[in-house]
């Protein structure tokens, strides 16, 4: 029962970030569209607020739930091939969260470099790795 209630706290915690993970970058292409300084400074506080209040906690929890998961039944886990490739995954996802952070530091010292056709492009990334780790996470092709 308790491997129950940690999947779903888990799987909780994957959709709090997942909805960070796409806004953010969607904040950004708005961002990086404005020309005037009060949107410019709304998109900063809501960037931060984003980052820091949801995504980063919930990266955090799913991280944790995660490895508790696996500990119920680390052998079946660790000898998966599905596993290992959503462990990749994840793994990149992560790099996407830091690169997240990374590009919000930019904005935030009025750095960005980049258009809003970049962080449209960039912003399709976590939707493609989450199709991946549905696929793998059901249908177990390894």
């Amino acid at each position: 029962m308790l491997f129950l209630w940690v999947k779903a706290f888990h799987l909780i915690a994957v959709i709090c970030w997942f909805a960070g993970l796409f806004y953010l970058p969607r904040l950004f292409v708005y961002h990086a569209s404005s020309d005037d300084a009060i949107s410019k400074e709304r998109f900063k506080v809501m960037e931060r607020k984003l980052y820091r209040g949801i995504m980063t906690p919930s990266a955090i929890a799913v991280l944790g739930l995660g490895i508790w998961l696996v500990s119920f039944n680390a052998s079946y886990y660790m000898s998966s091939g599905w596993f290992h490739a959503k462990l990749t995954l994840v793994f990149l996802l992560f790099g996407y969260h830091h690169a997240c952070g990374r590009l919000l530091k930019k904005f935030a010292l009025d750095q960005n470099t980049r258009s809003h056709v970049f962080y449209r492009w960039f912003n399709e990334v976590p939707v493609a790795i989450l199709i991946l780790i549905v696929i793998l996470v059901i249908v177990r092709p390894f």
